[in-house]
């Protein structure tokens, strides 16, 4: 019986590959021999997930053909990989991935580490910041003190408790957008709500347009079930969609989804401008396509003076074209896994009506929770702390990078939590590697693109400040140089560092 449960074709298999070898060699650097720097690649997609665990390869003259090297190279490159322990084999059954023993299966999208490994690892992965204290705990009281009436229910609220739907409706009232209880649904966070929305737009084998580059959980998400990503190339720097792009994609494409983060874009940081917004929900309407806007950033500007555009729903006053996606996850804390759908009264019905098969509901304690701090002027107060704490990050990991990185190129963004780098003609791949090996903990960039895009970039979260990020950039540094040398890195390792 074979042990692969999918297959990576020798198309794809060679484009993955190529955009590691398309990246300029760093000085110094040593070039292995070709079966060496074939399964070293192939060992890095399978690190990265980028290969699934238990994906039957090619065979070797099928790659060998799309690669146009020898057999030998091939049937080399694989007995490498055998040797270490990342593909198995059997005559008949073919050529599989697989992980050493005692190694974690690696993840396809970008989760948090345990809180156990922070002592030795700088967790650079995940674009969260602790909560805002005092307020989340001033949150969950206000929440215990409204929880005895509904404790008397099933609990169950799969469209959210009302007085949390009221709550956002007059928030997006407040903005300039009317909107009433019946056009909102609340759901266990951002990727809940998109999770939601592709199941009943997208389904198995429909086109889902996304931004290129775009965040890398949800490009996961919408693998997983099953979508066909057709990506759309930002601008260059901080200057957000190309509208020319857009409007040729979802006009050739017709995608039945295009998703779209218009407010301090993840990973980029650009901030859409109105025309822009307005320009793209028309093309958008034209094409028939439904139009997804993640709005998890949008109070998270750092820079006196930004001036935030309308919401993207507030060029579709008649609600046919526009699903608008937000949360507390972002702005307030990561661990409060509350997040919302805006859309038409019959989407929301439709949408609610597909919950009873998925989650049914979302946490009540925790909506009470939101609930409070939205009703109270705590949200505010909780987010300008959470805007201070990220300003200060930002300011601190940028000068840390420039001094450590001089010759790393990248815009520093006005709001949102990440910045984008061009890491001098490096593999963003095998900088997350070598991160790994001296204690610091980076995302790639082909994480944030389709078919190995962007693998001269990594992404840096807003995440850590003052010494913590020095150390984090004279990390980088250090993987930065193990990859220019192709070398190891030294006996000592990573050091233990203490916040």
């Amino acid at each position: 019986m074979a042990q692969w449960t999918s297959a990576v074709g020798a198309a794809q298999l060679a484009r993955l590959l190529k955009s590691q070898q398309d990246r300029p060699a760093g000085p110094g650097t040593r070039r292995p021999p070709a079966y060496r720097a074939l399964a070293d690649g192939i060992r890095l997609l399978v690190l990265e997930g980028r290969v699934p665990v238990a994906a039957r390869l090619p065979a070797e003259r099928e790659l060998a053909l799309s690669l146009s090297v020898s057999r030998t190279t091939v049937a080399a490159a694989y007995e490498a990989l055998r040797a270490e322990g990342f593909l198995e084999s059997r005559r008949g059954a073919g050529s599989w991935t697989a992980v050493p023993a005692g190694n974690p299966v690696p993840a396809r999208g970008l989760e948090p580490l345990p809180p156990e490994a922070l002592g030795s690892i700088i967790d650079l992965g995940c674009a969260a910041l602790p909560a805002p204290e005092p307020w989340l705990t001033r949150a969950v009281r206000g929440a215990l003190e409204e929880l005895p009436p509904y404790a008397h229910t099933h609990g169950d609220y799969p469209a959210g408790l009302p007085a949390l739907r009221s709550m956002i409706a007059e928030r997006y009232t407040a903005r300039g957008i009317p909107t009433m209880p019946e056009q909102i649904m609340v759901t266990t966070g951002a990727m809940g709500a998109i999770d939601a929305i592709c199941h009943l737009f997208g389904g198995r084998g429909e086109r889902i347009a996304v931004e290129s580059p775009s965040y890398a959980n949800i490009l996961q998400l919408m693998r997983e079930a099953g979508a066909r990503l057709v990506p759309v190339a930002m601008a260059e720097g901080l200057a957000g969609w190309d509208m020319d792009r857009w409007r040729q994609v979802l006009r050739e494409a017709a995608p039945r989804i295009a998703y779209v983060v218009a407010d301090f874009h993840n990973p980029t940081g650009a901030l859409a401008d109105e025309d822009q917004r307005r320009r793209l929900v028309e093309a958008a309407r034209s094409a028939g396509t439904v139009l997804v806007a993640d709005e998890t950033m949008s109070e998270l500007w750092l820079d006196d003076g930004v001036e935030m555009p309308r919401p993207v729903c507030g060029f579709d006053p008649a609600g046919s074209t526009v699903i608008t996606v937000g949360s507390a996850s972002k702005a307030f804390w990561a661990g409060m896994r509350i997040g919302w759908v805006r859309a038409a009264p019959d989407v929301i019905r439709s949408l609610v009506a597909a919950r009873a098969y998925a989650d049914l509901g979302t946490p009540v304690l925790e909506q009470l929770a939101v609930n409070w701090l939205f009703s109270t002027g705590g949200w505010e107060q909780a987010v300008e702390l959470r805007r201070h704490q990220a300003r200060q990050n930002r300011d601190d990991l940028v000068a840390a990078v420039r001094r450590e990185l001089p010759e790393w190129e990248f815009a520093v963004p006005r709001g949102g939590l990440t910045l984008w780098v061009r890491a001098g003609g490096l593999s963003g791949s095998r900088l997350a590697e070598a991160g790994e090996r001296v204690g610091l903990r980076v995302p790639s960039g082909p994480r944030f693109g389709v078919d190995g895009a962007f693998e001269g970039y990594v992404r840096l979260p807003f995440t850590v400040g003052g010494a913590v990020a020095e150390e984090a950039a004279a990390r980088l540094a250090a993987a930065a140089r193990i990859v220019e040398s192709g070398g190891t890195v030294g006996a000592e390792g990573p050091r233990t560092f203490v916040a």
